[in-house]
């Protein structure tokens, strides 16, 4: 299960989510509310309250829910589900099993995916990649009865991932055991399209960031539907515009952009792209200037205008969804720590007379100290709070000193440089003094800078004298590493040297913490990325395996014979883009990474278009929406927030504090300002309605 905070689910129950697996108990527990005057505990003992004590705190740690079985059985299997073997172990198997589309048949095991020169692949024996394959099914199965069991029968029938789990499980085993009675020579198999599933439930984030995607849908879908009328009237007016005429000669634009009504919309989809731009005005432009103004005012509009407002409502609307995804992980972490601090204090109830004199709950320091030690936590999370309990002299926490102890959960860790160390000599101590000078360090940059200088100046010579690599120059022949090359590497590393320039000044600093939190933030969206890609990796193979062939025997053509072959220029076929197709699961991967690009890709929709029908249009045109349109503008909202935010920040900072946000900066922490905490009254509620702990 994913541990980032980004995206978590919320803390009242929320059926679409299965990351809600917490310890339950059969035993009836009678906890104190806020307002009660004493407290209860039926068959309990003390191990038993500190047990569940550290993994509520372990998921507030990890933004999980606290709704689980809390038996002393039940903690051991869940914390034995959570840790990092049998996490690491499922997510391990999750990769295998999406590999296998690499291994299966159609296999990708060729040097190369171009059909003119590419050998027979190599096909796996029946029953190799379903022996795998059923491995991981099975793993799958006792992921699903894990969770169902830690959560309860009623939990369960709540949570719809959990349902569609068992049913993607099931499918997959029906599907796999018909491979098998036909011999492995089973085409469509339906669990291709089941595997990215698996990669969904696994990960809180995902779900989140997809439940957040969803929701952000119709605002979208209005901005398409306007698009769509855009492209829908200027295709009319295109038609007639550019409407056949007499003389054959003017015709041009009519018979390669407007002929009919799908090349025309198709023609105009492309251009909104600007992928197909200036080639499409072209024949028009060339007979009169004034047909430009048509081209532009389409492109003007429809290009800069309607796709950019796209971008903004997906920021702005995805924004608010994030927003809330966070607000609800707080609440979750906030439960978490006060459903600890219920049974530390109950665990503590009576060991001081004027406790219940006071009627004031709290937990005894040395019990917190011996839960904070058994927590699986960072250590440096660790230190910081058990430091903080250490703090404390008169023997108990009360409620509010220990939620404040949780703080230390909210800040990232800041490294620091380590200590300078310390000489006895005098002489070391002024060189010490010397070299950690800042005039030092700008004298470093400058010559790092004369460097990249100098050798810039020096391959610009090298090239304008003797145009290398000159004819005769045959690295191989001079052994392993000639001394031209080992002169061109050391000159690459003297270059890379020109980066430490980056922490000292101030915007490149920000640019790169940016960077850096992007990496640690963008797994979610990367990881529907990845089931996007994959989704439609196997549907592409399913309907246009095979359907562009290259002309027989072309790999063994003389030069003068493929002259020969007349083909339209900046077509498929012209272009050479015959590694693009989707004969393979690699090669359909790399065809649609090409189109998601947008440069050129009205050329695999025209090639497909004429290999097969009409409609595979659509296919096209759904990826392009998928990817280009949708994948890309949540991708640059993330971006925005992420700068915008660091940006406010460092106006007031110096450089050394623009550094330290590199690491202190979490999605929480960007919405810091925005998020409300959670009142007494709302963890109480919550707590009341845990399935497996029962409060008076």
């Amino acid at each position: 299960m994913e541990s980032e905070p980004l995206l978590t689910g919320s803390m009242n129950y929320d059926p679409d989510n299965n990351d809600h697996l917490e310890k339950g108990s059969p035993k009836t527990r009678r906890l104190s509310s806020v307002a009660a005057d004493y407290c209860c505990v039926e068959g309990g003992d003390e191990d038993l309250y500190l047990q569940q004590a550290v993994v509520f705190i372990e998921d507030a740690i990890q933004y999980r829910s606290i709704n689980h079985r809390v038996d002393a059985n039940s903690l051991r299997l869940y914390r034995w589900y959570y840790s990092r073997i049998w996490q690491l172990g499922l997510g391990l198997t999750i990769a295998v099993v999406l590999m296998l589309a690499f291994i299966e048949r159609p296999s990708s095991f060729s040097y190369t995916s171009d059909p003119r020169f590419r050998p027979p692949p190599w096909e796996p024996p029946c029953g190799l990649t379903e022996g795998i394959e059923i491995v991981c099914l099975v793993i799958f199965a006792i992921d699903f009865a894990t969770k169902s069991y830690l959560i309860g029968w009623e939990e369960f029938r709540k949570c719809k991932w959990l349902i569609v789990y068992i049913l993607a499980v099931s499918a997959s085993v029906i599907d796999w055991a018909l491979t098998l009675s036909m011999y492995c020579d089973q085409n469509l198999r339906v669990r291709r399209l089941i595997r990215p599933f698996f990669l969904l439930q696994n990960s809180s984030l995902m779900k989140k960031t997809l439940k957040c995607i969803k929701r952000t849908l119709p605002e979208i879908a209005s901005v398409i539907l306007l698009l769509a009328l855009h492209l829908c009237l200027f295709t009319m007016i295109g038609m007639l515009l550019f409407a056949k005429g007499e003389n054959p000669k003017q015709n041009g634009e009519w018979e390669a952009y407007f002929r009919d009504l799908p090349t025309s919309f198709s023609s105009l989809l492309v251009l909104l792209t600007t992928a197909n731009n200036p080639d499409v005005m072209i024949p028009a432009y060339s007979l009169n200037r004034g047909y430009s103004i048509f081209f532009i005012l389409f492109s003007g509009f429809g290009t800069y205008f309607l796709m950019n407002l796209l971008t903004a409502i997906v920021y702005n609307q995805f924004r608010g969804y994030l927003l809330m995804s966070v607000q609800a992980s707080i609440l979750r972490r906030r439960l978490g720590v006060r459903a600890a601090f219920e049974v530390m204090s109950c665990q503590g109830w009576g060991q001081d007379a004027t406790h219940s004199e006071e009627n004031v709950e709290r937990v005894r320091v040395d019990a917190s100290l011996q839960v904070m030690a058994r927590v699986q936590m960072k250590s440096y999370y660790r230190q910081a709070i058990i430091k903080r309990v250490q703090q404390l002299s008169d023997g108990f926490i009360q409620w509010e000193a220990f939620r404040r102890l949780f703080d230390e959960l909210d800040k990232d860790r800041i490294k620091e440089h380590p200590p300078k160390p310390e000489y006895n000599s005098s002489l070391l101590q002024g060189l010490q003094l010397l070299f950690c000078h800042y005039y030092v360090t700008v004298v470093g940059n400058a010559v790092a800078l004369a460097n990249v200088m100098c050798i810039c100046v020096l391959q610009i010579t090298i090239f304008a004298t003797y145009r290398l690599p000159f004819p005769k120059w045959n690295p191989a022949s001079r052994g392993l590493m000639s001394l031209w090359e080992m002169v061109r590497l050391v000159n690459m590393l003297i270059v890379v040297r020109f980066l430490r320039i980056i922490p000292d000044i101030k915007l490149m600093a920000l640019i790169a913490s940016t960077l850096v939190d992007l990496v640690k933030n963008l797994r979610a969206f990367a990881g529907i990325l990845v089931v996007v890609f994959y989704v439609f990796a196997v549907l592409g193979i399913w309907l246009f395996q095979g359907a562009i062939t290259a002309p027989g025997q072309m790999s063994v053509m003389s030069n003068s014979s493929m002259k020969n072959i007349t083909v339209e220029c900046g077509s498929y076929e012209q272009l050479g883009y015959w590694p693009n197709n989707f004969d393979d699961f690699a090669s359909s991967l790399v065809l649609l990474y090409n189109v998601m690009v947008v440069n050129n890709w009205q050329v695999f929709m025209d090639a497909y278009t004429r290999y097969t029908t009409q409609w595979s249009k659509v296919y096209f045109v759904s990826w392009w929406l998928t990817s280009s349109v949708m994948w890309v503008n949540l991708f640059v909202a993330l971006i925005l927030e992420n700068f915008i935010y660091k940006w406010d920040r460092s106006v007031m900072c110096s450089v050394a504090d623009v550094e330290r946000t590199g690491y202190e900066t979490t999605v929480q922490l960007m919405f810091r300002e925005q998020i409300q905490e959670p009142t007494e009254e709302e963890l109480v509620t919550q707590l009341h309605q845990h399935p497996h702990l029962h409060l008076s």
